[in-house]
């Protein structure tokens, strides 16, 4: 049995680069870019209005001139007219190209207008309210690093930039598996001696988050039949992700199943709770990589966040974070496993505080939408104090 930090170190070893494809723009929320992307022309590509009123020169102000003969209107989306004499001016609007005989842009509230001469209020000062064109990137600068995760803010780049299609990272093609003769489906009424499946909803969801639609299957526990579906599986997907079958019963099939399969076990049991039995190997002649998380509620659940989340960032290229909150009470592990704690998370003065909530073990399934993620807490001797920085493994969005 080896210590959580080496189980999730050996997880992290394990990621693969599935290449590349391209996607729809609209498509493209949450996926990852696969290539630096460059600005086809300055951003923004003009001197742009950022106000309605009138632009004039400003050399006509330095003379002492005040007020301005209206030539023409400029609206967003015509090309310029550029001023036939420099004491005049041209109405324009917000998002138009600035003449370059101009130089300043008057706001309607700063100036009044009457029988076509604007009058100024007060004083401008040089190039104000001019969006001066390239000053937020020059044409040929990277706008968009590979890497990124692509969110509405980044769409908005795409498609000033004319992307219609992008280049992102391939996500892995995912099957989730429930194994269990007790298991039935979710719009049956189980007998007495079953349950509805729930962990392989829970998988299907999360990863859906993910932007991941997965196959899902339901092994009987029979050794066999589970052979027979997992050596499919094994040959058409990128990663299988498996619940229940890996403990001690006598119709836990599966780690032998998966070493007669030529799946190459890195590691079976961790020093932790939730998760102790979880099973993690590789198929290496399909390169499949395989999770096998214990069938408990709270154990498959948090070890898809624990573990197959950090992964498919690595996969992806993305940077695994690490969060962190303050333990807004005192706790205890002296024992020799770490601990994943589940809490609700409060903002409370600038900081995030974490208390634990009640919970019933491994099989709570309940207490799971009462969380708001798991806390880390690794063996120690003495007490963890209230105030104590901890790690967080977040499972729902907090704000």
């Amino acid at each position: 049995m080896i210590t959580f930090k080496e189980a999730y170190n050996k997880v992290l070893q394990y990621n693969v680069n599935y290449g590349t494809e391209k996607v729809q723009l609209k498509d493209a929320v949450g996926r990852v870019l696969a290539c630096d992307v460059k600005a086809d022309r300055d951003f923004p590509p003009f001197n742009r209005a950022t106000k309605d009123g009138i632009a004039l020169s400003y050399s006509a102000i330095k003379n002492g001139q005040n007020s301005f003969k209206i030539e023409a209107v400029i609206p967003a989306g015509n090309p310029t007219i550029e001023l036939k004499d420099s004491t005049s001016c041209v109405e324009i609007m917000t998002g138009a190209v600035v003449p370059n005989s101009t130089n300043v842009v008057v706001m309607y509230e700063d100036i009044s207008i009457e029988n076509d001469i604007a009058k100024l209020h007060k004083t401008p000062v040089l190039r104000q309210n001019i969006h001066l064109k390239g000053s937020d990137e020059p044409k040929g600068a990277t706008v968009l690093g590979e890497h990124t995760l692509i969110t509405a803010a980044e769409v908005g780049v795409l498609s000033a930039v004319g992307l219609a299609n992008v280049l992102v990272k391939k996500l892995p093609k995912i099957t989730t598996i429930a194994t269990g003769n007790e298991l039935v489906e979710v719009d049956e009424v189980p007998l007495a001696h079953q349950i509805r499946k729930s962990n392989i909803n829970s998988l299907h969801a999360a990863l859906l988050q993910e932007h991941i639609v997965a196959d899902s299957l339901h092994l009987k526990d029979n050794k066999e039949a589970i052979k027979k579906a997992l050596e499919i599986a094994l040959q058409t997907n990128d990663v299988l992700l498996l619940s229940g079958g890996v403990s001690k019963g006598k119709f836990d099939y599966l780690p032998a199943v998966l070493q007669e399969l030529g799946v190459k076990k890195v590691f079976h049991k961790v020093l932790q709770r939730p998760g102790k039995p979880f099973w993690f190997g590789v198929h290496q002649a399909t390169n499949t990589v395989i999770f096998s998380f214990p069938g408990n509620p709270a154990s498959t659940f948090a070890n898809y966040h624990i573990y197959f989340k950090p992964w498919l960032q690595k996969s992806l290229g993305l940077t695994v974070s690490n969060n962190y909150v303050i333990l807004n009470e005192e706790l205890d592990n002296k024992g020799s496993l770490t601990l994943f704690l589940r809490v609700k998370v409060t903002f409370t003065n600038g900081k995030l505080l974490a208390n634990r909530i009640v919970e019933n073990g491994s099989g709570d399934l309940t207490s799971l939408a009462n969380c708001d993620g798991f806390i880390c807490i690794a063996p120690n001797n003495n007490s963890y104090s209230l105030g104590t920085l901890v790690p967080f493994i977040q499972t729902r969005r907090l704000l």
